[in-house]
């Protein structure tokens, strides 16, 4: 068995924020492999479904996002799902929009939930895909910036990314982290103005 966790804030006030783009990953993957029974336990919102010939839990953990390790640790103890067979969806303000960078392992860079899911599992080795939402302007505080909506002009670049990251987890399925990576870190749409 797999779990895929999108990491977020609970309630509409959250909703389209930067620090959601976890929950609209996950969400995008639920509409995808058409999944349904939703369950409320643990602290999350959670749906089992087949892809890729695997059992996966999706995973929206309810707690704030400072205490998303609670959900993901009890989760894990009772479906017996070891932490390298966990995938973290999480924002990340050292990427570029709409870049994506997956990494097996390492600290949590500053990003909240992801720290407390590794300190509650007791391991840094869990597997983490990073969704670029840029750096914040001038001189605005990170925690307005990751908590504000994304502009309208931005819409299209983070609705493309977000299906890009939702092809990636379904690469990570298969062919894992290192698949993944290979095939997705540093794409999405802002990748090909590089070019």
């Amino acid at each position: 068995m797999k779990m895929v966790v999108g990491l977020g804030n609970p309630g509409s006030k959250y909703t389209g924020t930067r620090h959601n783009v976890g929950f609209d990953v996950v969400e995008l993957l639920a509409k995808r492999w058409l999944a349904d029974g939703v369950q409320n336990k643990f602290q999350a919102d959670f749906v089992s479904v087949h892809a890729a010939g695997t059992k996966v839990l999706l995973v929206k953990p309810l707690t704030y996002m400072n205490r998303s390790g609670e959900a993901v640790q009890q989760l894990c103890r009772f479906y017996q799902v070891e932490p390298a067979d966990v995938a973290v969806i999480c924002d990340d303000m050292n990427l570029p929009l709409g870049r994506i960078r997956w990494r097996a392992s390492g600290s949590a860079g500053g990003q909240k939930g992801l720290a407390d899911i590794i300190q509650r599992l007791g391991t840094d080795q869990v597997p983490r895909l990073r969704i670029g939402v840029d750096r914040p302007p001038g001189r605005m505080d990170p925690a307005a910036w990751v908590l504000a909506r994304f502009r309208s002009e931005e819409q299209d670049e983070v609705n493309l990314v977000c299906q890009t990251a939702a092809d990636s987890v379904e690469t990570w399925l298969v062919d894992g982290v290192s698949g993944a990576s290979n095939r997705y870190n540093g794409t999405g749409p802002s990748a090909a103005a590089d070019l």
